[in-house]
């Protein structure tokens, strides 16, 4: 089952993952790592295909996918 991971150091908070991922998965945390940003997080394995969109679109390659 394909998964991903989001190293929440590396992230700014940019949201471009959110909006790449056709399945709505990603969505932006509402508390705050230590930089100061609210990171994505993953919201559902069970639904994701592993089409690693958002990794690409990831600025700050912050993001893994696993198949």
């Amino acid at each position: 089952m394909p998964r991903i991971l989001i190293e929440e150091t590396r992230c700014k908070g940019c949201g471009l993952c959110t909006i790449a991922c056709p399945r709505n998965l990603i969505i932006l945390s509402e508390r705050i790592n230590n930089q100061g940003y609210t990171p994505a997080q993953f919201a559902n394995d069970e639904k994701c295909s592993g089409c690693a969109l958002c990794a690409e679109m990831c600025p700050d390659v912050a993001i893994e996918v696993y198949r």
